[in-house]
């Protein structure tokens, strides 16, 4: 068995994948039989949240994106609110985005609206769902600051370097891999990807971005995570199964599902 540990099913173009039945059909054909839907902004909380109610192997997170604009604002009370759905198994994507916002000096709405997920996800214990992007520094100093260890969490799309894993890991962080690692270019990403600890790995599509080789350029599902599973082992040299199999029981123990 396969997870998808982040996608977008609700934004996933019908046109160019079929319905929502239809991609969860092909997911399952190829060995993805869990996804985790993640919502990044308010108006789609319900969407995922839908999505996790209508099918059993699908499963939802909340939050607000550190792209959406410092006028998206949300109280605790509404997120906690959202978050309390038994489907509802993790807060995110959250984090600090500082490329979107290139020029900008102050990014205290950032720090502090991430703060507030993280203070949530702690009093909910459910593990947060983690976007950075030129901010690892100042997002990993905030995770170890506000006490992120107590609920853990995915440094989602992972494209840094093995330090920075192993920073995060150190923190109760699983890695997660997407197609980014099958790209001929990602070389530094496979060299991690290689080192990693195969317990503290998970994979993942972002769908519908980032489609893996050999759908490059193409809209992404989330049964290309089967791409990812197969890119992971031929770099360790480790059979499909094996780390198919790891990364499924590590997105369970994180997680706390059977």
């Amino acid at each position: 068995m396969i997870v998808d540990s982040h996608c977008h099913l609700n934004i996933l173009p019908e046109e160019k994948v079929g319905n929502i039945d239809e991609v969860i059909a092909k997911a399952q054909e190829l060995g993805v039989e869990r996804i985790l839907c993640v919502a990044i902004n308010p108006s789609q909380w319900h969407e995922v949240i839908g999505l996790a109610d209508k099918y059993d192997c699908v499963y939802a997170s909340i939050g607000v994106h550190p792209c959406e604009d410092k006028s998206v604002v949300v109280t605790d009370e509404q997120i906690l609110e959202a978050a309390s759905h038994p489907k509802v198994i993790a807060i995110g994507e959250v984090g600090l985005d500082y490329f979107h916002f290139e020029g900008e000096e102050d990014m205290s709405w950032q720090h502090e609206r991430f703060k507030q997920h993280i203070r949530i996800a702690k009093q909910l214990d459910k593990p947060l769902i983690i976007h950075t992007r030129h901010s690892t520094p100042d997002c990993l100093t905030i995770l170890e600051q506000e006490g992120a260890q107590q609920t853990g969490g995915i440094m989602h799309c992972f494209v840094e370097d093995l330090a920075t894993a192993e920073r995060a890991m150190a923190i109760g962080f699983y890695i997660s891999f997407s197609g980014i690692v099958t790209f001929k270019n990602a070389k530094e990403l496979k060299e991690v990807a290689t080192a990693m600890p195969l317990d503290k790995m998970l994979v993942e599509t972002d769908s519908p971005y980032l489609a893996p080789m050999p759908f490059r350029g193409k809209t992404n599902q989330p049964g290309y995570t089967h791409y990812v599973v197969q890119e992971i082992a031929d770099l360790k040299a480790l059979p499909f199964d094996t780390v198919a199999n790891a990364t499924t029981a590590n997105f369970n123990r994180l997680f706390k599902l059977d």
